[in-house]
């Protein structure tokens, strides 16, 4: 039996983007979601990035995740070229620390909109997130264990609220 077909596009700048794109697919994973992961670069390799993004519906792909640093292009490359939702994962690699990233990803010109998420890990994580929302849009299965999951974590929080006043009278030096 063949792996279903990728369903997200998982892309990076350079394949030193991997520690931190690697959580979108971990997320991806933890949901059952076929995915996509390559190295595209809006600058350097502006082809086959072009060519990725106009062929990627055809493919059967229904959500993009570009993650960049810098001057972060491949987000908005992706939608140039696509009529997919686009995620932008905004990486701290240069000195300014993912900010110059953050304001390339969403300063996109009016009709060429580009989601974005939060700089780095966290934002990695949540742009596999909400591929996964708007993909359980379609899919009931799927709906299901985002709500599941949502629900599990509610439940993780509650315990931890109901655990705090024993870790505060620890940090206090109380008994």
């Amino acid at each position: 039996m063949s792996a279903p077909s990728p369903v997200v596009a998982i892309l990076m700048g350079s394949d030193s983007d991997l520690p931190a794109m690697a959580e979108c697919a971990r997320v991806l994973e933890d949901y059952q979601v076929p995915y996509d992961i390559r190295v595209l670069s809006a600058h350097r390799s502006p082809e086959e990035a072009a060519t990725y993004a106009r062929e990627a519906a055809a493919r059967g792909l229904r959500v993009i995740i570009a993650g960049a640093g810098g001057a972060a292009h491949l987000a908005g490359a992706m939608a140039a070229h696509s009529t997919l939702p686009v995620i932008g994962v905004p990486l701290d690699s240069s000195p300014l620390g993912g900010f110059d990233a953050l304001l390339a990803t969403v300063q996109m010109p009016p009709g060429v909109p580009v989601a974005a998420v939060g700089v780095g890990l966290m934002g990695a994580k949540n742009a596999a997130h909400l591929a996964v929302a708007i993909l359980a849009l379609q899919d009931g299965a799927l709906r299901a264990r985002l709500h599941a999951k949502r629900k599990k974590m509610a439940e993780e929080t509650v315990a931890k609220a109901a655990t705090l006043p024993d870790k505060l009278r620890k940090l206090l030096g109380g008994s």
